[in-house]
């Protein structure tokens, strides 16, 4: 029988704020739509904050200016945000970018092997891993800014 990834799992589970023993993500690797290759390993010594994300989901537009705002304060401290677009053509998620630009980095579903490894069935979904790699935290559903940044607080990162 094969294990489950940690990603797999916490996705599959309740709404979980943090992870109480930090499993370690699997290897992942992805390109942005401007073309930037990114991995696993690549991210090591960031703190990555994975949404997934679909353009008709009205949550997940909600909290696009909390995710810019989490993403400008916490930069420079080391925050990558890669919004991983699930499912969707390329076309449509580029129609909605020139309408709704977003400050994170943006990831299609063929451009990565993340889709494949976390069950998206709702949406919005946040994934938070440490700088070492492993997650430290899983958020089911719409939050807000509030809740991103008691999320980014698992990390470390607060103002």
């Amino acid at each position: 029988m094969r294990r489950r990834s940690a990603l797999a799992t916490l996705a599959g589970s309740a709404a979980v704020f943090g992870a109480e023993t930090r499993e370690r993500a699997p290897d992942f690797v992805g390109k942005t739509i401007k073309g930037e290759k990114f991995s696993k390993e690549s991210l090591k010594g960031k703190i990555v904050l994975l949404q997934f994300w679909a353009t008709w989901c009205g949550y997940c537009r909600r909290d696009e200016p909390a995710v810019d705002a989490v993403l400008r304060d916490f930069s420079a401290q080391g925050l990558i945000v890669l919004g991983i677009n699930v499912r969707e053509p390329k076309a449509t998620v580029l129609e909605y970018l020139g309408k709704h630009p977003r400050a994170c980095k943006i990831v299609l579903t063929e451009d990565t092997n993340l889709t494949s490894m976390v069950p998206t069935n709702a949406f919005p979904l946040y994934i938070l891993l440490d700088r070492e790699g492993a997650v430290a935290g899983v958020q089911k559903g719409s939050g807000g800014e509030e809740m991103l940044r008691r999320m980014l607080k698992l990390v470390q990162l607060e103002r």
